[in-house]
């Protein structure tokens, strides 16, 4: 299963005000492991940056003028992402921006799904898991015991790769956490029983009253089946002689 971890930044809080994104960052997982492969993009916007926005990102329209437009990057963007299941943080929030991005470079690019097998919200997924409590990333990290130290500003690439530790922590069954490997080490372990041949055997003595249950249990077995496999493996008088 290859999944996509994703997250953007953008000028402002609401598309439909004309805010863009300014940055994608993408980390792969293939089988719930990271692969390594990212994609990272920043792109130049033809808008303002909407008060706060520029404080919470660190960008800002100097630093992305010599970026490309989204337009000369929607193929490569597309191209990472493609068939791949994607995870996003309060996924309506980047969906709405990208399908926003698509349509402006071209009907032909569709909608986000389009090019995906599927798109999971983690927002959601912590939310039916830790429901009335603040599930923002950073409360997340913390819940998690995922560090967020280096975490200073928000950056799609660094918020992205710190979403994929928390999304693996917040789905993960028994064998992510440890107990799996446990298991299949005990399943696969040899054990080796070292017996002395030579030592001193422990003696049993069989009581009178119990040797007397035992013979009339033997007895009623010989009456019903008409033989007793006890008579074969323990003759009487060699019961009588364990007894003495």
């Amino acid at each position: 299963m290859r999944q996509i971890i994703l997250d953007t930044e953008t000028t402002g809080l609401s598309w439909e005000r004309g805010n863009r994104v300014v940055e994608i960052g993408c980390v792969e997982f293939i089988e719930r492991r990271p692969t390594g492969r990212t994609y990272h993009q920043y792109i130049k916007p033809d808008c303002e940056f909407e008060a706060g926005a520029q404080e919470v990102t660190g960008l800002s329209l100097e630093r992305l003028a010599n970026e490309p437009p989204m337009e000369a990057v929607v193929e490569e963007f597309l191209a990472f992402i493609q068939g791949a299941e994607l995870i996003i943080h309060n996924a309506a929030f980047d969906v709405g921006f990208l399908n926003n991005e698509l349509s402006i470079c071209g009907a032909q690019y569709g909608k986000l799904a389009d090019h995906v097998s599927n798109i999971e919200d983690s927002l959601l997924l912590a939310r039916q898991r830790f429901p009335g409590q603040r599930n923002s990333l950073d409360a997340l990290c913390k819940r998690l015991g995922v560090d967020n130290s280096h975490r200073q500003l928000h950056g799609a690439l660094l918020d992205a790769q710190i979403l994929g530790e928390v999304y693996i922590a917040l789905t993960s069954g028994q064998e992510e956490i440890g107990f799996g490997d446990t298991v299949v080490a005990t399943q696969n372990a040899q054990v080796s029983l070292q017996v002395d041949l030579g030592a001193a055997r422990p003696r049993v003595v069989v009581h009178a009253d119990e040797l007397a249950a035992h013979r009339v249990r033997l007895e009623k077995l010989r009456k019903k089946a008409g033989k007793c496999v006890w008579d074969q493996v323990l003759p009487e008088p060699a019961l009588e002689a364990a007894e003495a």
